[in-house]
């Protein structure tokens, strides 16, 4: 498996039969869109524009493209209303690693939810605040409820990405996240014996 970043939320899962991508908003940043039409593509709010491409999905619900297993969990949207769940968490088995995608969620998940999710190898979470989605210590308290393996930001402020509201830099997010990286890599291959019960930060360079 191999896992790239193109800013805000969107991220590239790619195995030897698929690829997948996950939020790709970039052209509403002014950035070229990744999604091709072979793709899986998953969104997890409507507010992500729908692309051409093979599958799409943005609704709850149990999927499986290409062994691919994809898991969509309901939660609440970062502007909705408590009572409201109109965004979707996406948890992705492929090549028996387990990674959760968060997406511009809420940070207050119930027991069900986190039950839901279950054990997590590698989280992506977004970190920049300010109004746009989580504050870094929210996602702290999120990523310490999940338990993840690796932890890669995503939704920070980078040069060439306009965001609608100015998004945190990565030093501020990693002073609060406390964990340094090891190192700033353009694409991730993960394998299952370099997980430990030790959680590591990972930073993957946009795409």
């Amino acid at each position: 498996m191999e896992l790239q970043y193109y800013g805000a939320n969107c991220v590239r899962l790619s195995t030897k039969k698929a690829s997948l991508v996950i939020d790709d908003n970039l052209e509403q940043l002014r950035l070229k869109k990744t999604t091709k039409p072979l793709d899986i593509s998953l969104r997890s709010s409507s507010k992500i524009p729908e692309l051409e491409s093979r599958f799409s999905a943005e609704l709850p619900g149990e999927y499986e493209i290409s062994e691919i297993v994809i898991e969509a969990i309901a939660a609440r949207a970062f502007d909705d209303e408590e009572s409201q769940r109109s965004a979707v968490i996406f948890k992705v088995l492929a090549d028996d690693i387990k990674t959760l995608f968060v997406g511009n969620i809420h940070p207050s998940l119930n027991d069900e939810q986190v039950e839901a999710i279950g054990l997590v190898d590698i989280m992506f979470i977004p970190v920049g605040g300010n109004g746009s989605t989580m504050e870094p210590e929210d996602a702290l308290k999120l990523v310490k409820k999940i338990e993840p393996k690796v932890i890669i930001p995503t939704h920070y402020s980078e040069s060439g990405v306009t965001y609608e509201t100015a998004q945190k830099s990565l030093q501020e997010v990693i002073k609060v996240l406390s964990m340094e990286p090891q190192e700033e890599i353009a694409k991730y291959k993960p394998k299952t014996s370099d997980f430990s019960d030790i959680p590591k930060l990972v930073v993957l360079s946009r795409a």
